[in-house]
């Protein structure tokens, strides 16, 4: 079958800048595609590289839709290189909503939401929980270790003199793939004491703590430590996910649908071998974003939150 096809490139800039291990990020770039069938149907999509994570640059992909015809065929859809797995994800997401049932119910979905680093957490986490998420995740590995501890433990104090029972917070801790061995043993005691001793606040996982060349040490860690860990730079797409997967990872597979590929091969990745996902967000608009919770709404088998509490990042 053959579609109509038009793209455009969008700016999307954040309120304040995002700090993460790979740098700062000021303006989320991406392209905004739609597929229109004979009947006048348009079907739309969602470009949003994240070439730091591995995926293809933005200039890649407008390179791409450039090259492309104004009609293209399903097979050029479902020929797109590996190599161009945010191209992949955003046609084969405008095709999806073409020709197949667009209500899918997401409303038994749980988010995370994303505080900000440094010190001005001990302010914003109680606005997020006030507004219904009961799942936060802060970003370290950003500052010097000592510090982003001890605003963690202030943070933890503060988050159980707040809450009563039967409230409670889970938090994630994100790296970024941003820690030595001895920083994550260091972050990993301190979550399994807190874990010991807490009810109303549960770590729920340290995720990526080492770069993705240290699978071996990851998989260590998980055997010395109670606390979960999770994969994210390390499974950004398929073959990463299958390599971990080969080798024995067991924890949690953090994906980021956006930029894995194609939906189709993550879905039937997931549903063949039952791993323990959470969904999570490259900061997409929200065509890209409900793309990405439908693949979440089918395939999430454990009652973890999805990681698209991002929006309040976003000047408009």
């Amino acid at each position: 079958m053959n579609y109509q096809f038009q793209f455009q490139p969008y700016q999307r800039p954040f309120k304040t800048p995002l700090k993460t291990a790979h740098g700062i990020w000021n303006i989320r770039e991406g392209i905004i595609l739609n597929l229109t069938n004979k009947q006048g149907n348009i079907g739309w999509g969602e470009i949003a590289p994240l070439s730091w994570f591995g995926s293809e640059t933005l200039e890649d992909a407008i390179a791409f839709c450039q090259k492309l015809p104004s009609i293209i065929s399903t097979e050029t859809i479902f020929t797109i290189s590996d190599s161009l797995p945010a191209c992949q994800f955003g046609f084969e997401s405008a095709l999806i909503e073409l020709n197949s049932n667009p209500l899918v119910d997401l409303s038994k979905l749980q988010y995370s939401g994303l505080l900000p680093t440094g010190e001005i957490v001990l302010n914003t986490w109680k606005t997020l929980f006030q507004q219904g998420y009961q799942t936060l995740k802060w970003k370290i590995g950003v500052d010097e270790i000592t510090t982003e501890i001890n605003i963690f433990k202030q943070l933890v104090k503060i988050v159980i003199e707040t809450l009563s029972s039967p409230q409670k917070i889970r938090l994630r801790l994100d790296a970024n793939g941003g820690l030595t061995f001895e920083q994550a043993e260091y972050w990993l005691e301190t979550c399994d004491l807190i874990n010991a001793n807490q009810d109303l606040i549960e770590i729920e996982f340290l995720e990526q703590p080492l770069s993705i060349s240290q699978l071996d040490l990851m998989l260590e860690l998980c055997d010395r430590y109670s606390t979960s860990l999770a994969l994210d730079e390390s499974v950004a797409n398929l073959q990463q996910l299958n390599s971990c997967y080969q080798q024995g990872w067991l924890d949690i597979f953090v994906i980021k649908p956006a930029i894995f590929g194609s939906p189709r091969k993550l879905k039937n990745f997931c549903q063949k071998n039952k791993i323990d996902t959470v969904f999570s967000s490259v900061f997409e608009t929200d065509i890209g974003q409900n793309s990405a919770l439908k693949i979440a709404s089918e395939l999430l088998l454990y009652n973890r939150a999805v990681g698209f509490g991002i929006n309040h990042w976003f000047i408009s």
